[in-house]
């Protein structure tokens, strides 16, 4: 039995053990800074999570898919910022307006895609 991964936290798993190394390296943001849930927003379990060709591919029911890279060199201070992951203060980069768009028109909710920033250490996700 294989193991389910994901790479954005709270959308879709994936069965595909290259995840493993990109587990929760994204996350969705609410206009708040607050990271989302499912539990805030039902509609990210219907965001389906790939790997092709060095891309994170999100699909979406409706949607046209966006692809992400997955390995870019962060560093462009401008766009890092700092949210809550339950009561710790996480580095993320932020993955820019055609994501955010494409997050918010499918959750129906402002939001942006984020990803931990590389240098950040262990995450301590709550359950």
């Amino acid at each position: 039995m294989s193991a389910l991964y994901h790479p954005v936290a709270h959308c879709g798993g994936l069965d595909d053990p290259r995840a493993a190394d990109y587990e929760r390296r994204w996350l969705l943001v609410n206009s708040g800074g607050q990271w989302m849930t499912r539990t805030e927003c039902p509609a990210l379990a219907d965001i389906a999570v790939e790997m092709r060709f060095g891309y994170l591919v999100l699909r979406a029911p409706g949607m046209l898919r966006i692809d992400i890279p997955l390995d870019v060199i962060e560093d462009d201070d401008s766009v890092r910022s700092a949210v809550l992951v339950g009561t710790q203060a996480v580095d993320v980069v932020d993955e820019g307006e055609l994501a955010a768009a494409w997050v918010s028109n499918f959750t129906g909710i402002p939001c942006r895609l984020m990803k931990v920033h590389p240098d950040m250490g262990p995450v301590d996700w709550p359950e």
